[in-house]
């Protein structure tokens, strides 16, 4: 059981991986007027790599190399070059408060695919989450005839690949170092922009959108060091809500740097999203308590073998 002090430094990092992420995403549409996304995958992901190798040295987190073999691993990889490159064409043509209140259904869907896939038993509880969620996003989408906009489908396609994601980092054997499955998925990142690049056309290097995705590859890094710091030794069903503050950072650097609010529907969506995401934590919170306590239960249950006190 973590400390309060240790939950106080795990929201403090959540808050802070939340608002880098955030600058990260401005940085990235910033640069979406000068570069496609198959493009700002290579730059941004050159950065990256480096940056990532950098800090998993500096904090001894690389581990064995050949890990980097490991089949979860390459396939957690790919999935993060997935999300990366469908985030990034998404994000070019919708508002950023839209696309990050999208995003925050990751959890949802994780949900989902779990009970989908039989890895985890889901009550109606969470069902009930799991369809508020869904109606949330349904009114950021507005997909009628004259709301529809295939690109938030993409960024909901995003969130998908996401779900999918952090279900195969579950699956990661413990002995892959956290420094080496963010080093891979650094790696994978640009890998996937050059395979992408014929099918779009790039443009001829631009300085000032050059430094925004250098600058972003700094925060992404720094911004996923920070979420494993608030994961790592602390409430994670207390912490990870905090989460959601990126959705607050998003609509004021959306409306601070491009003038834009969402609407109405769009507001009450996002209530939705994130009312759902924090009542699913909530229950993955009762459900570990509860699967703790039936454990302590078993082990008082247990006969003392013979000659022991």
């Amino acid at each position: 059981m973590a400390t309060a002090a240790d939950n106080r430094r795990g929201i403090v990092a959540m808050l802070s991986a939340m608002a880098l992420f955030c600058g990260n995403d401005t940085l990235v549409k910033l640069a979406t007027t000068s570069y496609p996304a198959s493009q700002i995958l290579v730059v941004r992901g050159v950065f990256a790599v480096v940056a990532a190798i950098v800090l998993a040295l500096a904090l001894g987190q690389v581990g064995k190399w050949r890990s980097l073999g490991n089949p979860m691993l390459l396939l957690r990889a790919f999935l993060e070059a997935g999300v990366a490159f469908t985030f990034i064409t998404a994000l070019a043509r919708i508002p950023l408060g839209n696309i990050t209140a999208i995003l925050q259904a990751t959890p949802i869907l994780m949900t989902l695919f779990a009970a989908v896939l039989g890895l985890e038993t889901v009550g109606w509880r969470r069902w009930c989450a799991i369809f508020v969620g869904f109606c949330g996003v349904v009114l950021i989408v507005k997909p009628d005839m004259t709301g529809f906009d295939a690109w938030a489908l993409i960024a909901l396609f995003s969130s998908a690949l996401a779900a999918m994601r952090d279900l195969v980092t579950r699956q990661i054997r413990a002995d892959v170092s956290t420094g080496l499955v963010t080093i891979a998925s650094a790696i994978a990142v640009p890998l996937v922009g050059l395979v992408l690049a014929p099918t779009q056309e790039w443009q001829p290097l631009d300085t000032r959108a050059t430094i925004f995705l250098a600058v972003a590859a700094v925060l992404v890094s720094v911004g996923n060091y920070c979420l494993i710091v608030a994961c790592r030794g602390t409430d994670v069903s207390l912490v990870s809500s905090f989460r959601y503050s990126v959705v607050v950072w998003a609509i004021l650097v959306g409306f601070l740097v491009w003038g834009e609010l969402p609407d109405v529907l769009s507001m009450a969506g996002m209530g939705l999203v994130v009312a759902a995401g924090v009542y699913t934590i909530h229950r993955e919170r009762v459900r570990m308590r509860e699967a703790r306590a039936r454990e302590a239960a078993q082990r008082q249950a247990e006969p003392v073998p013979a000659g022991q006190p």
